[in-house]
């Protein structure tokens, strides 16, 4: 028992060690045991996550498909607050300089008051913040809620990231953040599907069908809420739904790649160390690169859709199949590249799928509506495919508790939110006739810049690798994952 004891202190103390430090090799044999308790997991995690931010998703995007609902007969949500195109815009943009500035400080509050605590708070504010929407009448009005809107949702991506590290394996993580943010393709899809129905509402209780839009949809947020609260398990170490062996194989499994949940908050060394660690700028700024197709997919593809000759209700069902297939490739994608070890190659080879498709849109002729239908489809999935490799690969190559959370928030929020900022301007309506070209031009040189950059890590690390297997060998070696 002191040996133990003795063996866990000493693992803790590692927790000091920069960021600069790297993951132990951990590949080999899982026995059944460990599969049987990864499973047990999954089975409580991955649905309760990927619920709670395809609710988030829906949410946030639901007003893309508002600002063209029912807009022939004017009863759409430009028309009835009196907003411009370039107020749109400001709308859409206040809500990530909010998203940016709070991710930050939202990951340090899920560590100090207990995930299932904090997110329920976040899902009850958002909800209710969404369905105030429902009653606004004014640009003003917008921006406000628009504003304290990503407040709230800005803690919840980055924090479900970081709350993976405290329950799986670096080489389990990116499926694990596929099928979550994959939840946000579904919620395209579902938004587009559900936006239709809701859209045949118009004038029911003398409400336009937009504002039933954000009253029905933040409904479920506020609602599950209370489920996340007592259903949602914070920590290996604390969780009464395992048993006791279990617990001790959650925690024994994860003790030197995984983040712990009783390890003490961020101190400023470790801050200090994460801020000055220069690979994970590099990180950063592929972030960038794909943070503004995302954002403008997300927010403009019912616009995008409307330019390819589908109109009113029709364009709101018709952004269900490139999220659909996205849904597919972006899973499949996840999970070759933690199989093989290779997240930064699948995400460069998704990154030039997605580049080729907004390539091709840019330069088929304005009226070339199938086509360009199609390359929607083809970008769509490269551009939702290769994010969630982008951030198991992060994830795995940082090794403090306190690093991990700090730097899953500056790569969404210095490197996410910027590039989402960016998104939504690049769409302008002025180019609805003439197919978008800014928009898929400026979403196509991103993405090129997103496959160099993860070939120049891959190579990188690569390079680290064998310079720390020459030095110490294999056994001793601590390896950066790919």
């Amino acid at each position: 028992m002191e040996e133990q004891k003795a063996k866990l202190d000493v693992e803790s103390g590692k927790e000091k060690i920069s960021a600069d430090v790297v993951q132990y090799e951990t590949t080999g044999p899982i026995t059944e045991a460990e599969k049987a308790l990864r499973w047990k997991q999954d089975k409580r995690i991955v649905p309760l996550s990927a619920g709670i931010y395809f609710l988030c998703y829906l949410d946030r995007s639901n007003i893309g498909n508002a600002k063209i609902m029912n807009s022939t007969t004017g009863d759409d949500l430009m028309t009835q607050t009196g907003m411009t195109d370039f107020q749109y815009t400001i709308a859409l943009m206040i809500f990530l300089i909010a998203y940016g500035l709070f991710e930050v400080p939202s990951n340090i509050l899920l560590k100090k008051l207990r995930p299932s605590r904090w997110i329920a708070f976040l899902m009850l504010a958002w909800g209710a913040l969404t369905m105030g929407l429902g009653g606004v009448h004014s640009y003003a009005s917008v921006v406000v809620v628009r504003f304290l809107l990503g407040v709230f949702e800005a803690g919840l991506f980055p924090g479900l990231v970081y709350y993976l590290t405290f329950w799986y394996k670096t080489e389990e993580r990116s499926i694990r953040v596929a099928f979550i943010l994959a939840s946000a393709t579904l919620a395209g899809a579902f938004g587009g599907a559900i936006a239709y129905g809701i859209g045949h509402m118009n004038q029911a209780g003398g409400l336009s069908a937009w504002r039933w839009l954000f009253i029905i949809e933040g409904i479920p947020s506020c609602l599950s809420a209370l489920l996340v609260w007592f259903l949602l398990p914070d920590y290996p170490e604390d969780a009464k739904w395992l048993t006791i062996q279990e617990r001790d194989l959650a925690v024994e499994r994860l003790r030197i790649e995984g983040s712990k949940g009783h390890h003490k908050a961020m101190t400023w060394s470790d801050a200090k160390a994460t801020l000055t660690d220069w690979r994970l700028w590099a990180h950063y700024v592929v972030y960038f690169g794909i943070s503004t197709p995302f954002s403008s997919l997300s927010l403009f593809t019912p616009s995008i859709t409307a330019g390819l000759g589908y109109r009113d209700l029709q364009a709101q069902l018709m952004t269900v199949p490139p999220y659909a297939v996205a849904y597919l490739v972006q899973i499949r994608t996840s999970w070759s590249a933690d199989h093989f070890n290779a997240r930064g190659l699948h995400s460069a080879a998704m990154a030039m799928v997605g580049a080729i498709g907004f390539l091709a849109s840019a330069v088929l002729p304005e009226d070339a509506y199938r086509a360009r239908y199609g390359c929607l489809i083809m970008a769509a999935s490269g551009s939702f495919a290769c994010i969630p490799p982008l951030l198991g690969w992060l994830s795995s190559n940082i090794h403090s508790t306190a690093s991990v959370g700090l730097a899953i928030a500056l790569n969404i929020g210095l490197g996410g939110a910027p590039g989402q900022i960016v998104g939504v301007w690049i769409y302008k309506a002025d180019e609805a006739n003439i197919g978008y070209p800014t928009g898929h031009w400026t979403n196509a040189a991103l993405l090129f810049m997103v496959a160099v950059g993860c070939v120049i890590l891959r190579v990188y690390y690569g390079r680290r690798n064998k310079k720390i297997l020459a030095s110490s060998g294999r056994e001793e070696g601590r390896l950066f994952k790919y």
